[in-house]
């Protein structure tokens, strides 16, 4: 018995000592260079791996092939990957359901029994009826990765039309379900993206651009949208053009009716912030469309129409939103009448209309408060919510009694409520069924100073009890643009972290909408150094709080959140000892070439004007990399068919870093195959990304799980 105590306490060193064995020289994939040099203004930029913008090539597909070799062979070395992979199936393995809508009189809900690579949609009579599986995306492909984009049902409930999305790309096909007989219509649209199915009378409007040329259906710029008018029964090639501005090729259209049918909306856009807005009444059988907002200076959408006057949603001299009535026949903006506002405090979030009321959702401080109104504005009472968290739904109809909401937290699986709006009372229709403790772990919020002092929020997520002695593994998540707000979801995968004494904290930075448009612009355009800035204040907090320490400390960002990742280790590559930059737009200076890229320009800036030019180049992840620096462990997230983030941001950056590298830590990248950006991901590939970036994480920082 001592002998063999003896080889045990031996044979633990020995998987000690290989796991912090000397550092061995990786030898990288060779990356070729080429001679390609771009002039902006009076300073030229050398792009020798431009070649690897041609997804189609033969020389990148021979590249992209050794590069996931490479990190097939470096994670063979981990000895625990598959021990977490198999822990995070049982984790996933449960059955898991999505809030019930009701669509005419009948009731429908998502559910996953687990594992299923995509969630199956179900039809029931009433929401304690049994349910029917009425369409089930796993049908469609052997691999799961067609994936349902959206359902939209006609207004009277005899066709339900829904998009499918293949191997992740944005591109959509658009179907139709006859409702009654279950058939499944031959109309069948392609070349749709960023676009619904606004349904009215026998057809529905949609957005389409032009067929691609081959070889450039994931990467050619995105213009030249039209809308169009598909009439049930008619080939794709018969339908009406309804409207197009050949003059403004990246000026993109999009329609949208009211419920009643009377309306219809036409919005035109350029960029993911601001849009004009104009309607039609189809009473008055209009020819021309009469003007609301004639520039591009604020998001201005309509909910629906009460009794002939318009709702709508709008920050336009508001930077904490509200909701105005507007009156058709006088739309003018002096004329608009103001129903509910947001503040400082309470940012507005949206609102929906149902059961005779308005449900606004307002944001304090990150977390959800919802109030409601009556169809005056009027407040009428707050929501009585399960506690601190985030907290969605409340969807339906003017006339709907009943509605839903989910309620969930870093730490607290989402639960589904069931709402009697004339009642006010809420009771639980579906608790999760996570494996998870709810007991057992906490979630608090916390403010620190970033670099100009302003104040920042911070989540942070760990077990009950847990001791916090500067060391312990964590997990750092951000994203900070584009009027997007992080908040602090539950997620199935980070229990791996938590059970093996770990730290998930997520910072809410500048350029995100958890304050309002000033927050927003604070993180935009000329302002951009404040995200990387919060980011790296964030990393430093965690330190100075007794946390973590940054060979203990992981950072991740994906698509902007990417850039952030990419921006914050040129900038600060001690910070931390392993980076996951996910799908993420590297190259600031060539991202308006790609798909939809050009429509980044109002976030990012364009390189067509100097000044942009100057402050992109000054902190693009490709064009900042230091040569010879000791960069941390590096793992690249990117997908073949991610032609939202072009993989060619990834390609890009991987190369130049595996070139410039000074240090001995790794510089890995993980090419997807029929993958895209993110959505629709089959559930076997989420598990065993999350297996890698875990396994990645704690083998790089030391550690044995």
């Amino acid at each position: 018995m001592k002998n063999s105590s003896i080889i045990l306490i031996v044979a633990s060193f020995l998987v000690v000592v290989l796991h912090h064995k000397a550092p061995e020289e990786l030898r990288y994939p060779i990356t070729e260079k080429g001679d390609t040099i771009d002039t902006y203004f009076d300073t030229t930029i050398a792009d020798p791996y431009r070649w690897l913008e041609d997804d189609y090539s033969n020389s990148t597909k021979a590249w992209v092939s050794k590069q996931n070799a490479f990190t097939n062979s470096y994670m063979r070395k981990i000895p625990f990957r598959r021990k977490i992979e198999k822990r995070l199936t049982e984790i996933w393995n449960y059955p898991s359901q999505g809030m019930p809508f009701k669509k005419g009189d009948k009731y429908y809900f998502y559910k996953n029994d687990g594992l299923q690579s995509q969630s199956v949609l179900y039809v029931q009579d009433s929401p304690t009826s049994d349910p029917v599986v009425f369409m089930d995306p796993n049908q469609l492909s052997n691999d799961g990765t067609i994936a349902l984009g959206g359902t939209y049902f006609s207004n009277d409930h005899k066709y339900m039309g829904y998009s499918v999305s293949i191997a992740g790309s944005d591109w959509r096909e658009l179907h139709v379900k006859n409702l009654s007989t279950d058939e499944l219509l031959p109309d069948h649209l392609k070349w749709v993206k960023f676009s619904g199915m606004a349904w009215r009378g026998d057809g529905f409007y949609y957005k389409r651009y032009p067929t691609p040329d081959e070889n450039e259906e994931l990467s050619a710029a995105n213009e030249l949208a039209k809308v169009y008018y598909h009439r049930l029964g008619t080939s794709q090639e018969a339908d009406e053009l309804i409207f197009f501005e050949p003059d403004k090729p990246k000026l993109a259209p999009s329609i949208s009716v009211s419920d009643d049918e009377r309306f219809m909306f036409l919005y035109r856009s350029s960029g993911t912030y601001g849009n004009m807005l104009a309607f039609k009444d189809t009473k008055l059988d209009e020819e021309e469309w009469t003007h609301i907002v004639d520039d591009l200076n604020s998001n201005c959408w309509i909910m629906d129409n009460i009794d002939g006057q318009l709702i709508a949603q709008t920050d336009r001299n508001a930077p904490f939103k509200k909701i105005v009535r507007i009156d058709p026949k006088n739309p003018q903006e002096s004329n608009w009448e103001t129903l509910i506002e947001g503040t400082q405090d309470q940012v507005l979030s949206s609102v929906n209309l149902v059961g005779g009321k308005f449900f606004a959702h307002f944001t304090q401080d990150v977390t959800s408060v919802w109030k409601v109104y009556d169809l005056d504005g009027n407040f009428l009472y707050d929501v009585d919510l399960p506690g601190k968290g985030i907290v969605g739904g409340f969807g339906g109809k003017k006339g709907q009694m009943i509605t839903w909401y989910t309620f969930n937290n870093s730490v607290n699986p989402s639960t589904i409520y069931q709402y009697d709006i004339k009642q006010n009372i809420s009771t639980v229709y579906k608790e999760s069924e996570a494996k998870f403790d709810r007991g057992g772990f906490v979630l608090k919020q916390d403010f620190y100073p970033s670099k100009d002092g302003t104040m920042i929020p911070i989540f942070i997520a760990h077990k009950k009890g847990l001791k916090m002695d500067g060391k312990r593994p964590t997990l750092l998540y951000a994203y900070g643009g584009f009027n997007i707000s992080i908040k602090p979801y539950f997620s199935k995968a980070n229990s791996i972290l938590y059970e093996n004494d770990g730290v998930y904290a997520i910072a809410n930075l500048r350029g995100g909408s958890e304050y309002g448009q000033n927050w927003h612009e604070a993180g935009m355009l000329h302002n951009k150094q404040n995200v990387f800035d919060d980011f790296i204040a964030a990393a430093e907090y965690l330190e100075r709080s007794g946390i973590t320490s940054p060979n203990y400390l992981a950072i991740r960002g994906g698509s902007n959140g990417g850039l952030l990742i990419g921006a914050v280790l040129n900038q600060r590559p001690d910070i931390c000892k392993v980076a996951f930059p996910e799908v993420g737009v590297m190259d600031m200076l060539r991202y308006e070439k790609f798909t939809i890229g050009h429509a980044w320009a109002v976030e990012y800036g364009s390189v067509a004007d100097k000044e942009h030019f100057t402050n992109l180049v000054g902190y693009s992840p490709l064009h900042t990399i230091q040569t010879g620096t000791n960069y941390p462990s590096v793992l690249v997230y990117t997908a073949d068919h991610d032609d939202r983030v072009v993989p060619a941001h990834s390609f890009k950056y991987v190369a130049a870093l595996q070139n410039e590298q000074g240090g001995s830590a790794p510089i890995l990248v993980r090419i997807g195959q029929s993958a895209g950006h993110g959505a629709g991901k089959p559930t076997k590939k989420i598990i065993e990304e999350y297996a890698e970036k875990w396994a990645f994480m704690f083998y790089e920082m030391g550690l044995d799980i």
